[in-house]
């Protein structure tokens, strides 16, 4: 069987490192927020090449305290409008909505299926108060004119890095393009924990050293409670972890970049879409996502021929019944809505080796 994703050899490669790591937390008798947390963000810092880092639980919260930030901050104030793409994870939304702000979607590029920028300032109100920029599947979703919207309306814009660790914009890492990001380092992820976990970046020092507050119960000194807070706190071990793997994440993401150009080249198929040709540091390829018609008969052929793959994702947010109360129907987003229903994403992983990569090009080319 080709796996989607072998996160056991995916982690293997550096077993040594992280049973060391894993060790000496054990052995330090200090758990959460100590010097291995503080030696991650000062990592994550030096990597994305400048601003300020917060380690949180997980990638949703990274999000939520974004928004929660900037209405201590006095920027947003309950029912603010968030422009967010309608297609992305629901996490996106759900960081928004749970800030009681009210997302306003709007559909994606059919080529890139990142946020379509042009169709951005229409949905603009006297409410709106940022941008949420999804860099989905890895690739950056940004412009000059996206960043001249924001200056034009004094807008901020929110990052929603999950996917994209390690990719660039004209030499600028993603997270490090807008006034604030969420990371996620699920397990999953291009810079994957063994566990849950994630990450707030910022070049705002105060934004900062309120997210930080907020992370922990609303708390910047024991006992001493500015804030209505959360317990959002990377732990020593998760961190420790991502310390190790934060030194190859380049090294990965070149190789994500290998596999995704051989696809590219030898998929030869007029039935199947293939996203965009880019070999570019834009694009640290977390996920490649084909599209085609009859998308069931053929994850179904490639299972049968002991390839998995995954659909990203079957049911957009708006249709979603967590969502239901803002009254979408089907048919209000179109391009999504066929995105949803054609996208198949394919395995890539950096420990594939050629003989996996040949036998899904050729079920592909074949069927």
């Amino acid at each position: 069987m080709i796996k989607f994703l072998d996160l056991k050899k995916t982690n293997s490669q550096y077993e040594a490192e992280l049973k060391k790591v894993a060790s000496e937390v054990i052995d330090s008798g200090w758990y959460l927020l100590g010097d291995r947390v503080n030696d991650f963000e000062k990592d994550l810092v030096s990597y994305q090449e400048g601003g300020f880092a917060v380690a949180v639980a997980n990638g949703l919260d990274a999000l939520r305290l974004i928004f929660k930030g900037y209405i201590e901050l006095g920027y947003m104030n309950e029912g603010d409008e968030i422009i967010v793409p309608a297609n992305t994870y629901i996490a996106s939304l759900l960081a928004i909505t749970d800030n009681r702000l009210k997302p306003v979607l709007v559909e994606p590029d059919p080529e890139t299926y990142n946020l379509d920028i042009s169709r951005i300032e229409s949905r603009i109100t006297l409410k709106t108060k940022a941008i949420m920029v999804v860099h989905l599947y890895g690739k950056v979703c940004w412009s000059n004119h996206l960043k001249q919207l924001a200056e034009k309306y004094n807008l901020k814009i929110i990052e929603d890095n999950a996917q994209a660790i390690g990719a660039r914009w004209n030499g600028i890492r993603s997270g490090n393009l807008g006034d604030a990001a969420g990371f996620s380092f699920y397990p999953g992820k291009n810079l994957g924990a063994l566990g849950d976990s994630g990450a707030i970046t910022t070049k705002d020092e105060n934004l900062a050293k309120i997210i930080r507050a907020l992370a922990n119960y609303g708390s910047a000194q024991k006992y001493v409670n500015q804030y209505q807070g959360l317990n959002s706190r990377m732990d020593e071990i998760q961190a420790a972890f991502l310390c190790v793997k934060l030194k190859y994440i380049d090294e990965e993401n070149i190789r994500r970049r290998e596999i995704a150009l051989y696809y590219l080249d030898n998929i030869k198929n007029d039935k199947i879409v293939l996203p965009p040709f880019d070999k570019s540091e834009e694009h640290v390829w977390h996920l490649f996502v084909i599209s085609l018609s009859n998308r069931t008969d053929v994850q179904s052929y490639l299972l049968e021929n002991g390839v998995q793959s995954l659909i990203h994702y079957p049911i957009p947010p708006h249709l979603q019944e967590a969502y239901s109360s803002l009254g979408y129907k089907v048919g209000d987003f179109p391009i999504t809505e066929n995105m949803a229903n054609t996208c198949l994403s394919l395995p890539l992983w950096p420990g594939m080796i050629k003989e996996d990569l040949d036998t899904i090009v050729k079920l592909l080319n074949k069927i």
